[in-house]
C-alpha cells in the first residue's frame, strides 16, 4: 500500500472492532499483572512458635551465657551461684538434637562464668572472676586481670582480632589477646557497671551500663562516648547488632528494648507485659529475639518495633543467655535448671524467581494479546 493508501487505525479496524480490540488488550495486560502478582508476592504465613526444653541433667545446674561454638554444638556457662566457692562452676554444652553434657569444671580461682563467646583463634572465651579459654576438648586456662574484684561479665570478639569483656565491678573495660594479655579502660561514669558488649558495624565495641543508665562506645584505641538512656534507671543489659545495622539492647528495669543508631540516636519500644529483659540476639528471620527473665517469656521485636510474647511452657525458668544456633533456631538458658529452643518462627521470603513454566505463561499471554490483534484486523480486511 502506498503512502497515499495508508489509512488510521481506527478508520482501518472500525469503531466497534476497535472496542473489542481494546477490551482484549485490556483484559490481557491485566492478567499478565496477575499473573506476576502470583509470581513475585508471596505472603508469609503467621509464627506457629514451638518451645522445647531440655533438663541440664548437671548437678545445681544454673544455665547463664549462651554461644555457637566452632564445633557445631551450644556451648554455655553454669553459674553456681549459691555453691561458690566449692567449684562446681562449669563450662557445658548442648548439641542441636539435645543432648547435654559438662565439658569441663572450673577451678575455683577462675571464678563464677557468665558470658561466653566462641574466639577468633577456635576456642571458647567466657568471662568470670577472669577471663577464661577453653578448647574444644575442655582444657581450661585462666588469664588472672590485675583489677580485683572485676566480676568480668560479658565478652565478645572485637574487630581488631581481640576478645573484649566488660567488669561490671571494676567499671572497665577489658581487652584481651589470644596469647592471654590484658588491657583495661576505665568508664567514664563512675559507677556504670558495664554489662553487655558487642561489637558495632562502625567497628566499634558498644556496651550497656548497668547503673549507668547509658549506652557507650569504645574505639580499638580505648576512646569513650557515652549516650544516656531516655527511661531513668532503666538498667540496660544485653546489646546486640540488629539487622537494620542499629544495635538493640534490653531494658532490664525499664521494661523496654532499645534500638540505637550508630549516632547515638536513641529509640525505645514498651514491652506488653514488662518482663524484665536480659539478654537480646539478632534471629535468623530478621528480628530480634529477647528473654524476659521474670515475665517467664521469650520476646520477638521487629525492627519496625512490633513486639510479640511467647510463654515459656516451664513457669519460673528465668530465661536468661540468648543466641541463634547452628541449625536456624533460636536458643537460650534458663537458669532455673535448663536450655531452651524455640522453632517454627517465619523465614524471610527470598525474592522470587520466575520459573521457566512461570516465564512460558507470561510469554503466552503476551502472544496471546497480539495474535487477538492480528485476528481482528484480518477479521476486517475480509
Amino acid at each position: 500500500m502506498g503512502l497515499g493508501g495508508r489509512v488510521d487505525m481506527l478508520t482501518l479496524i472500525g469503531g466497534s472492532q476497535m472496542l473489542s480490540l481494546c477490551r482484549i488488550v485490556r483484559f490481557c495486560a491485566l492478567l499478565f499483572f496477575l499473573i506476576l502478582g502470583c509470581i513475585f508476592s508471596q505472603t508469609p504465613s503467621a509464627d506457629a512458635v514451638t518451645i522445647t526444653e531440655y533438663n541440664c541433667n548437671i548437678a545445681n545446674c544454673q544455665p547463664a551465657g549462651i554461644t555457637v561454638g566452632p564445633d557445631g554444638n551450644l556451648w554455655f556457662t553454669d553459674s553456681h551461684l549459691l555453691n561458690f566457692p566449692r567449684g562446681d562452676n562449669i563450662i557445658g554444652k548442648i548439641t542441636p538434637a539435645g543432648m547435654v553434657s559438662a565439658v569441663s569444671t572450673l577451678p575455683i580461682g577462675l571464678g563464677i562464668p557468665v558470658g561466653i563467646t566462641s574466639g577468633p583463634d577456635g576456642n571458647l572465651w567466657f568471662a568470670a572472676y577472669e577471663i577464661g579459654k577453653i578448647s574444644a576438648t575442655g582444657a581450661v586456662t585462666g588469664y588472672p586481670i590485675s583489677t580485683s574484684p572485676t566480676n568480668a561479665h560479658g565478652i565478645t570478639p572485637g574487630p581488631d582480632g581481640n576478645l573484649w569483656f566488660t567488669e561490671w565491678y571494676a567499671n572497665k573495660i577489658g581487652k584481651i589477646t589470644t596469647s592471654g594479655v590484658v588491657t583495661e579502660y576505665i568508664v567514664p561514669t563512675s559507677g556504670g557497671h558495664p554489662s553487655g558488649i558487642t561489637t558495632g558495624p562502625d567497628g566499634n565495641l558498644w556496651l550497656a551500663e548497668d547503673d549507668g543508665n547509658k549506652i557507650a562506645k569504645i574505639t580499638t584505641t580505648g576512646v569513650f562516648t557515652e549516650y544516656a538512656v531516655p527511661t531513668n534507671a532503666s538498667r540496660p543489659s544485653g546489646i546486640t547488632v540488629g539487622p537494620d545495622g542499629n544495635l538493640w539492647f534490653a531494658e532490664f528495669d525499664g521494661l523496654k528494648i532499645g534500638k540505637i543508631a550508630t549516632t547515638g540516636v536513641i529509640t525505645e519500644y514498651v514491652i506488653p507485659s514488662g518482663g524484665h529483659p536480659s539478654n537480646i540476639t539478632a534471629g535468623p528471620d530478621g528480628n530480634l529475639w529477647f528473654t524476659e527473665t521474670y515475665g517467664n517469656k521469650i520476646g520477638k521485636i521487629t525492627t519496625a518495633g512490633v513486639i510479640t510474647e511467647y510463654a515459656i511452657p516451664t513457669s519460673n525458668s528465668l530465661p536468661e543467655g540468648i543466641t541463634t544456633g547452628p541449625d536456624g533456631n533460636i536458643w537460650f538458658t534458663e537458669n532455673a535448671g535448663g536450655i531452651g529452643r524455640i522453632s517454627g518462627f517465619q523465614l524471610p521470603v527470598p525474592t522470587a524467581v520466575p520459573t521457566m513454566t512461570e516465564w512460558g505463561m507470561i510469554f503466552f499471554m503476551v502472544l496471546a494479546g497480539i495474535g487477538s490483534v492480528y485476528y481482528l484486523k484480518r477479521q476486517h480486511n475480509a
